[in-house]
């Protein structure tokens, strides 16, 4: 092949150095795209067939090589939707396919991004700035089930969190071995002056341990009772009544200690009518003051201010919380660990934030906090062999296998809300790669210039 192969191959050279500088030019442009991969340039040799002692250097291919496993600069934003994967896996999007209804319609096929500059459109749906829509597992804010089994393009609705009525309260104390009521202390801590008993205080409920206290029997239960606190319940419609708990002592002895719990159920009596009620069964508790019955109780059901409270469970035994009883350090009153109930009043959503393992949470203006989405992340076993497109998306290809999808802390990634990943690209890189290619280029055009020289030096003998 002599000259002229030379001149084939240097013309290779420049082809493919030009691929290269084109490769870094877009790689500079895109320094400061969200989410976007760069593309290195890697270098093929194509060897002629020849004979054994007479190879050839040969020409050379420029191949793209792709850097989608190159996880970018995190940084921080103020869009609280934004977000960045740190770690492994890509966001599940969808691309816009037209309007129905003046409605978006999706593709049905799944693409693949990195880039999280997610944020809200008009709509309620979460679209990053290529314009790919955010899919996920849709929750319901009031359950906080997914409803549905499949991802689907994430809509956060603006409608109102219907309320929820009170059906428990978990009840969290510790109650103290000898209560401090009002009639202890009038009889300077007399033995059993702590405790309830006694038909004579209570004439009008005529009982010792009366299941229901009339209002004229008030005083004298309150001088016989410590607080247990008041928690603020809900009905079926977002009403919110206080509930006020008492709790006297009717059994003191190590290990046989006996409790009852009364609720105020009407706080409007007056004279012979029921103010106070009950709550069934007893509270025991064992020589260690741990809890041995009643860890479950049903509250008498409730009419404040034209507020009917029924069905409301007390839970006294949940895990890390239950109740217990102290003989000293309390004052002789109780002391609440951890009192809350699970009803809650109608609100709007204020504001939105996104967890850390993928869960879209909403804050409400009744404070309720609930999970409105659940995101979920696609991994590849080849990510570097995923089909490019436009917007920093990417679709799955025969190289790069199908993706295993699941919730962003598989494989232990981690999502971090308010952030978003760059560009992967460095700067002081490419410009270390321009140089070289330039040179490269440079050279190959010394090569042709050479073998045109040689050329004409071969017409110039015949003449």
């Amino acid at each position: 092949m002599g000259v002229f192969g030379a001149m084939t191959t240097a013309m290779s050279g420049l082809r493919a150095q030009s691929y290269a500088l084109e490769n870094v030019s877009g790689n500079i442009a895109n320094s400061r795209t969200a989410g976007f991969k760069r593309v290195d340039t890697s270098f093929v040799d194509l060897i002629p067939d020849a004979a054994s002692g007479r190879d050839l250097a040969g020409s050379v291919l420029a191949r793209s090589s792709l850097t989608n496993s190159v996880q970018g600069d995190v940084t921080s934003s103020s869009i609280a939707t934004n977000m960045a994967l740190n770690g492994d896996g890509f966001f599940i999007v969808a691309e816009k396919a037209g309007e129905v209804n003046g409605q978006p319609s999706f593709s049905k096929t799944n693409l693949f991004t990195r880039r999280g500059d997610f944020d809200f459109d008009s709509n309620g749906y979460l679209v990053n700035g290529a314009g790919y829509f955010l899919k996920g597992l849709s929750v319901d804010p009031s359950t906080g089930a997914p409803t549905s089994s499949e991802a689907g393009v994430v809509r956060i609705s603006n409608e109102a969190l219907p309320p929820k009525a009170t059906s428990e309260i978990e009840y969290g104390a510790t109650l103290p071995a000898t209560p401090q009521t009002t009639n202890w202390e009038a009889q300077n801590g007399a033995p059993g002056s702590e405790l309830i008993g006694g038909v004579a205080n209570f004439p009008g409920s005529a009982a010792i341990f009366p299941a229901q206290v009339v209002a004229s029997d008030t005083a004298a239960l309150e001088a016989r009772t410590i607080q247990g606190g008041t928690i603020t319940a809900y009905d079926t419609l977002g009403r919110s009544a206080p509930v006020k708990l008492a709790w006297a002592k009717e059994v003191a002895g190590l290990g046989t200690d006996s409790w009852s719990l009364y609720v105020q159920t009407n706080p409007t009596a007056t004279g012979a009518t029921a103010m106070w009620s009950r709550t069934p069964g007893n509270f025991t508790f064992d020589a260690n003051g741990n809890l041995t019955s009643n860890a479950i109780a049903t509250l008498p059901p409730i009419t404040i201010n034209g507020i009917t409270l029924t069905g409301i469970q007390l839970n006294a035994g949940a895990t890390g919380n239950s109740m217990k009883q102290f003989g000293s350090g309390l004052n002789g009153q109780i002391e609440a660990n951890g009192i809350r109930q699970n009803g809650y009043a109608p609100g709007v959503l204020q504001r939105t934030a996104v967890s850390d393992d993928g869960r879209v949470i909403g804050t409400y203006s009744n404070g309720k906090v609930a999970t409105l989405a659940q995101l979920l992340t696609a991994q590849f076993a080849a990510p570097n062999a995923l089909k490019r497109l436009e917007g920093g998306a990417f679709a799955e290809s025969a190289e790069s296998g199908l993706p295993l999808v699941g919730s962003v802390s598989a494989g232990g990634t981690q999502l971090v809300g308010g952030s978003v990943e760059q560009s992967n690209t460095d700067i002081a890189d490419e410009f270390s790669k321009m140089i070289v290619t330039q040179q490269a280029y440079s050279a190959n055009t010394k090569v042709i210039t050479t073998a045109q020289q040689m050329l004409s030096d071969v017409i110039n003998i015949i003449r």
